[in-house]
């Protein structure tokens, strides 16, 4: 494999992407606490006995959450955790098979539990499946009552940018099925849920985003021109809205993920490579000097884990953290904490796939030149009843500033990207040139 070009991001200089991760292993993150500042005996109670929670139940959040990275600073392998019961609805999807996969090789669990429409793909053999559709309450509720799952991560929902898919899908699914998901939660005394939104929830699609964070409202109804982000914005709500309801024990908080790719990523990276592979990579759009910020897969399903853990963390406490702890009822965006340079980003793929000249050759088009293109391209792939291949949506989010500040992320989740962008990029492109051999293999047969 070719070794990347830079990568031109908000955050120069990168961390050398060899020195700090070995393929396969999902290592800890650093915390804020002091190695060796809570007692051996106090981490062995809270690994051993957290989940049943007597021992602990005068114990305040913040002295939990300390306790919590302790463990993260003084443990090696599985030391995370412990998250009981746990089920990843859209567990055999792209995010949601990566949740599967770290739950069950990085962090203490009781049983994995991966719950989708079709459970053929995707499969981890220490896992456990069940086919269901979220859409269906009374069939969800009877197998979330039989899972007793401690915590439930809601990662389900219809792909974003398919043309085929309709509103009425989109709705369906993302609100519709997200409701029922909640219901059954609290009718089945599920402590935790997690819920994967979406950083475009605060998104016009026309204004630019620099350094977002939670603070800046949703975008809803009329605003809003996307209805994908609009479903997801509505979901969140409805989860959120639903932490420590009435008489329910249920804790709920949301993560937002930007721009996420890696292995099994049927649209950020498989979409950057087809372009490579249909010869269009010496095209650019625009000038490329808008920030964006992309997500490897793998730190995206290590935010929903360790919000699994906290919430369960809080559910063991008898007291409600202080505001500027809390897990529970709130939304985090999540990213690799590395802005890149949109064409920045899509040459060191291609550079990774085997492309090995820079910027040579390379036709820059007007951003209105481009969005010009797009619409004659709908037009004709309207006509011929075919999909468009270049779009007036692609070019203007590929000319768009759209990066976010995921300080609240890192200070109360703990959060820290596990893999550099860099990183995430030789994974994915590895993926898909394994799966390329693999047909290639198979056409032979």
């Amino acid at each position: 494999m070719v070794s990347a070009i830079s990568l031109r991001s908000l955050n120069q200089p990168h961390k050398d992407p060899c020195s700090t991760t070995k393929k396969g292993t999902y290592p800890l993150s650093t915390t804020d606490a002091t190695p060796g500042s809570i007692p051996s005996s106090a981490l062995a109670l809270l690994r051993d006995t957290w989940l049943d929670s007597s021992s602990l139940s005068n114990s305040p959040p913040h002295v939990l959450l300390r306790l919590i990275s302790a463990m993260s600073e003084s443990a090696e392998s599985k030391s995370r955790g412990p998250l009981g019961r746990v089920v990843v609805i859209g567990g055999n999807g792209f995010l949601g098979h990566h949740i599967v996969n770290q739950a069950i090789e990085s962090w203490t669990t009781t049983a994995v539990f991966g719950v989708d429409l079709r459970c053929e793909r995707n499969r981890n053999p220490a896992a456990e499946y069940r086919e269901c559709d979220i859409t269906d309450p009374e069939r969800l509720l009877s197998l979330i009552e039989e899972l007793k799952p401690d915590v439930v991560i809601h990662t389900a929902s219809p792909v974003a940018n398919n043309p085929k898919i309709g509103n009425d899908i989109f709705k369906k699914v993302n609100v519709d099925g997200t409701q029922s998901v909640v219901d059954a939660c609290e009718k089945a005394g599920v402590k935790a849920l997690v819920y994967t939104s979406s950083a475009s929830v605060i998104s016009d699609n026309v204004t630019d985003l620099l350094n977002a964070d939670e603070r800046w409202p949703l975008i809803r109804g009329d605003q809003q021109t996307e209805y994908y982000s609009e479903t997801k914005a509505a979901a969140e709500e409805l989860v959120l809205k639903a932490n420590r309801k009435d008489d329910s024990k249920l804790l709920t908080c949301a993560i937002r993920p930007a721009g996420i790719f890696g292995e099994g990523d049927v649209q950020t990276l498989a979409g950057i490579l087809n372009v490579y592979k249909r010869g269009k990579h010496n095209v650019q759009v625009g000038n490329n000097e808008n920030l964006f910020d992309f997500t490897y897969v793998g730190n995206v399903a290590h935010s929903h884990l360790l919000a699994a853990q906290l919430l369960l963390v809080t559910a063991a406490s008898p007291t409600v953290p202080l505001d500027h702890e809390r897990v529970d009822g709130e939304a985090f965006f999540i990213t690799n904490d590395e802005p890149v340079y949109f064409w920045d980003f899509a040459r060191a793929i291609w550079h990774t796939a085997g492309y090995n000249k820079g910027k040579e050759g390379t036709w820059t088009l007007p951003r209105e030149l481009g969005i010009g293109l797009g619409f004659i391209s709908e037009v004709f792939g309207t006509i011929l009843g075919k999909t468009p291949t270049l779009t007036r949506k692609a070019i203007i989010m590929s000319s768009m500033t759209r990066y976010y500040n995921i300080t609240k992320a890192k200070r109360v989740l703990r959060y820290k990207p596990l893999w550099t962008l860099q990183e995430g990029i030789n994974r994915g492109v590895e993926w898909f040139a394994e799966q390329d051999r693999q047909q290639a293999a198979a056409a032979k047969a």
